[in-house]
């Protein structure tokens, strides 16, 4: 996923925008594709902009229009001008909603790119109690997460932060829920700078392999700190359970991808993700040496240049600010 630009696609099926009052496209089946849900706003005679229709009006008259019970998947876009309302206030509108979308199992929330809002200011709201009041829920993404209450929930198979600076409450709090069918799990978690304190031994109870015994797929993504994650991997059991490994979009250099191939076999992997890196040249060519007679898809894609400040190497992530 990128936050250049709105999703097209979510929970595998297309996203489609819920149209504007002016615009009168015919609607596709209820139950054919993500519904993607935005605030409208023009320009105003004064070069202003001028919100045309409200969140909650909009959420109202797609309650109207649709099959409720049918919606599958949701979008949830940019609710305000500048986000200057709670985002509680549209979790809440999700939550009244459960008895009506019946068949919901999946949710994105703060679908926004950068010209909306910068990651790292994007004010989201605590989606725990959205999880709660959706039981059936299969996969809940969110884009600039600072909160997250612990569940209990026995639907969810998928969960995604995406986030410039994860906080350790988020990751403690997860760690602490109750997700007996979890198979996915993703976490940006970002650079001090933007409040990402997460350290190594905040990683060790997911790392054990203990608290998702269903997981197959782990993505510690969008980190300063992705060589020693990588070293942690080497010899951390969750590996040998999983199918797809992803450190994408951080500061792997070639220590990182050292530790890596010289712990514990990722032969067994179909897919390792390490899109933008910084690694050399003859490591990408050793991965591909080590792991594509295996099978396994390494992601390679970005690579980025060390740079060099006052004598000090100076690598970043994908997104922060």
């Amino acid at each position: 996923m990128s936050i250049e630009e709105h999703l097209r696609e979510f929970a595998g099926l297309p996203v489609f925008e819920f149209p504007s009052l002016k615009d009168q496209r015919p609607l596709p089946d209820t139950g054919e594709v993500a519904w993607r849900l935005q605030f409208d706003e023009e320009w105003g005679p004064r070069y202003e902009k001028v919100t045309i229709e409200s969140f909650e009006e909009k959420w109202q008259r797609f309650l109207a229009v649709v099959e409720p019970s049918r919606v599958r998947a949701l979008v949830i876009g940019n609710w305000s001008s500048y986000c200057s309302e709670p985002a509680e206030q549209v979790a809440e509108l999700l939550v009244g909603a459960a008895d009506r979308l019946t068949g919901l199992r999946a949710v994105f929330f703060g679908d926004l790119v950068r010209e909306e809002s910068d990651l790292s200011y994007l004010p989201l709201c605590d989606l725990a109690p959205v999880a709660r009041a959706y039981p059936r829920l299969e996969e809940l993404a969110c884009r600039g997460a600072e909160t997250f209450g612990v569940i209990e929930h026995p639907a969810l198979r998928s969960l995604r932060f995406e986030s410039g600076g994860l906080p350790r409450e988020v990751l403690a709090n997860v760690l602490a829920s109750e997700l007996p069918q979890l198979e996915r799990l993703t976490l940006w978690l970002g650079v001090d700078d933007y409040g990402g304190d997460i350290a190594l031994p905040d990683l060790a109870p997911l790392l054990d392999g203990r608290s998702f015994p269903r997981l197959r797929h782990l993505g510690l993504e969008d980190s300063e700190l992705t060589d020693v994650i990588a070293a942690a991997l080497a010899g951390a059991p969750v590996v040998a359970g999983l199918e797809r490994l992803s450190l994408a979009l951080g500061t792997l250099s070639d220590e990182g991808a050292t530790a890596l191939l010289e712990g514990q076999p990722l032969t067994h992997l179909s897919t390792l993700d390490l899109h933008h890196h910084f690694l050399t040249d003859p490591m990408i060519e050793r991965l591909n040496r080590a792991l594509g007679p295996a099978g396994v898809a390494v992601d390679l894609s970005h690579r980025n240049r060390e740079r060099g400040f006052d004598g000090e190497v100076w690598r970043y992530v994908a997104n922060a600010e």
